[in-house]
């Protein structure tokens, strides 16, 4: 049996020590709203909130989720405010990735 905590996280210990034991209910966060929108090197999707308790506060109501899979053993997730432009730290190493997605993947994926 798991106990809920007022702001939604769930204490259930497990014999497994690789599975955690605090975690969200699937009634927690964010919702895929109007499916997943492929792209060249991924996908997006648009997240928009369920009403649950906030676990910080001040949660954007409706977000976007820009996935790419960028190599067979990497894949990168961007998660931002399409409504409102936001600083993001520029660096000399990381730039935009603009090759296809690719094949033959060590990972998977589900949303």
């Amino acid at each position: 049996q798991s106990l809920c905590t007022l702001r939604g996280c769930c204490w259930s210990p497990q014999s497994d020590t690789s599975v955690p034991w605090c975690f969200f209910s699937s009634n927690h966060g964010y919702k895929v709203d109007g499916g997943l929108q492929t792209t060249q090197a991924g996908f997006q999707a648009t997240l928009t909130r369920l009403s649950s308790p906030s676990l910080f506060g001040n949660d954007i109501s409706t977000v976007l989720l820009t996935a790419e899979y960028q190599t067979e053993h990497r894949f990168r997730f961007k998660i931002t405010d399409p409504k409102k432009q936001r600083f993001e730290v520029p660096h000399e190493h990381v730039g935009p990735f603009s090759g296809p997605a690719a094949s033959d993947l060590k990972y998977k994926v589900d949303v």
